[in-house]
């Protein structure tokens, strides 16, 4: 192929509708096709990346390989195509008006007035290119964030307007994912928000190529041909999209529809091979036909928003896919648990995982979690946070400092186990300024942590600014909690754990950013192995 050929997908009618999930599910039939593919996606708030977010706000933060912080649709992007994504596969409006700022003010502009057409609109375009300019890709997939006619949006679909235009055609075509309701009290789907939504979109210039319909109710052939007239598409670019059990089947269900075909057809490209999803296949029938069932608490304390832990939940359904296990994860919130009510909260889980998170609401319910799973031998896995209050708790209870804490909750403990890392202390900015992405670490031989990997040597990904303060490792090490994972270079504690527990292991880094489809996160497997074999014995 000579050239990158450009999908955008939009939304309309309401937010929420998964257009992440309908981009991947169409990356993925298209790399199956064979056909070199990525996604990217465009948001439209103003914060210069979701970092300083509070999950609440937006879900999760997921980090790259590159560090950067990004949507949690990536993480999506990530899972479904077994592909890292970096900094340039999410821009933000923030992003995008700094770095045109910043041209201004450099004089890069020659004088002249900076407008949001053409400037803004220009930048916009040049990000938007940047991967297919690369050379590594045939296809660029570009989910555009928010819904059709949000003020937000429109420089955002004005920019794809021009450039489908400066592509020229069958170089770029509009996916447009639409909700067709349901009205309980006149019995049927209607298509009228759908119309608008298109009739919105096409007030900005931009023809739809393709509807994506989300309905909870089987699209009728009369209403398929009723929304090609009236929405000026083919027929065939009529696309169901109905609720599914699990966003895995989505890639099945959009093949079963042709939305790769018809992309294809639109874009002028050869259809290939029938799309391989032979692996992806055993992965859905594992999953939906477990052998077992276990039990996990997630103790958290941004549990109320499901998206606050998204990429650990996806990590847990990769692994239970793996283990040909159910995994039931009891959201448990930190700030309504302690030593009383520990033992009626955690007593029937077959596994526990104290969650990441920052500040100090929650933290000594978290605190009690961990001495409760391993007082009773329940398999315990900590992932950053979560691994810092297993440090303060064997601090505490074993070792014997009864203040031992994290600067970041008492920056007056006598026994700061956990603590700020030297470059940290002078930051002032919140943004893009912890220790983030991809950070070598040395696995000890003989540990729980080498049997996991079958390694010596791994790279993970890391979102956080507090530290195990290396002051205390070799007293923790002599009562018994093993720094088994040390980054070579900064000699930083990755991983903690307790030979002597039956499944005890704390992890600096997010090993949850790294689990995908085709590569279940072995520490997610193992934990889930585990809780299998607690149930069990």
């Amino acid at each position: 192929m000579n050239q990158t050929k450009y999908i955008f997908v939009t939304g309309g009618v309401t937010s929420s509708l998964g257009k992440g999930i309908i981009a991947a599910s169409l990356a993925k039939l298209l790399q199956a096709r064979g056909y070199r593919t990525t996604i990217q996606k465009f948001d439209p708030y103003i914060n210069v990346d979701p970092g300083t977010l509070n999950p609440y706000e937006h879900g999760e933060c997921y980090v790259t390989d590159d560090g950067a912080e990004t949507d949690l649709d990536l993480g999506h992007y990530e899972r479904f195509l077994n592909v890292p994504t970096s900094q340039a596969n999410n821009v933000t409006t923030g992003r995008v008006y700094l770095s045109v700022i910043e041209k201004e003010r450099r004089g890069e502009f020659l004088g002249k007035t900076v407008q949001v057409v053409p400037h803004i609109t220009n930048e916009i375009k040049e990000r938007m290119q940047l991967l297919g300019k690369s050379g590594d890709y045939d296809i660029v997939i570009t989910e555009i964030g928010g819904t059709v006619g949000d003020i937000e949006s429109l420089p955002y679909i004005e920019s794809v307007r021009q450039l489908i235009w400066e592509l020229g055609e069958n170089n770029g075509i509009v996916v447009h994912l639409t909700l067709v309701p349901y009205l309980a009290a006149a019995g049927e789907l209607k298509t009228k928000p759908t119309q608008h939504s298109v009739k919105t979109l096409m007030e900005s210039g931009i023809k739809a190529d393709i509807l994506v319909c989300r309905t909870e109710h089987e699209i009728s052939q009369d209403l398929r041909q009723k929304l090609a007239l009236f929405c000026n598409v083919k027929k065939e670019a009529v696309i169901q999209s109905i609720d599914a059990s699990t966003i895995y089947e989505v890639p099945n269900l959009m093949l079963e529809e042709g939305l790769d075909r018809v992309a294809l057809k639109k874009l002028d490209l050869p259809e290939k091979n029938t799309p391989d999803l032979n692996n992806w296949n055993e992965f859905l029938f594992r999953l939906k036909n477990p052998k077992h069932e276990v039990n996990i608490g997630l103790v958290g304390k941004y549990v109320e928003l499901q998206d606050s832990y998204k990429s650990i939940l996806e990590a847990f359904i990769h692994a239970g896919a793996a283990n040909e296990t159910k995994v039931n994860v009891i959201s448990i919130h930190s700030e309504h648990l302690d030593a009383n009510s520990a033992e009626s909260q955690l007593k029937d889980l077959d596994g526990i995982l104290v969650a990441p998170g920052f500040g100090g609401r929650g933290i000594e319910g978290k605190i009690d979690t961990v001495r409760y799973a391993r007082e009773n031998n329940i398999p315990f896995f900590g992932i950053c946070l979560g691994m810092q209050m297993a440090v303060i708790e064997y601090s505490r209870n074993i070792l014997g400092y009864a203040d031992a804490n994290s600067t970041e909750m008492n920056e007056n403990t006598v026994h700061p186990v956990i603590n700020l890392m030297e470059e940290q202390k002078n930051i002032e900015n919140k943004g893009g300024t912890m220790r983030l992405g991809a950070w070598k670490c040395s696995i000890k031989e003989n540990t729980l942590a080498q049997k996991i990997y079958g390694k010596t040597e791994i790279m993970e990904r890391h979102r956080h600014r507090y530290e195990f303060n290396g002051v205390y490792l070799n007293e923790l090490e002599k009562v018994g909690l093993v720094a088994s994972g040390i980054n070579p270079d900064t000699k930083l504690v990755e991983i903690v754990e307790i030979p002597t527990h039956p499944f005890f292991i704390g992890v600096q880094y997010h090993p949850e950013y790294k689990s995908t489809v085709a590569n279940p996160h072995p520490l997610f497997v193992s934990f889930v192995a585990a809780a299998v074999q607690h149930k069990n014995k």
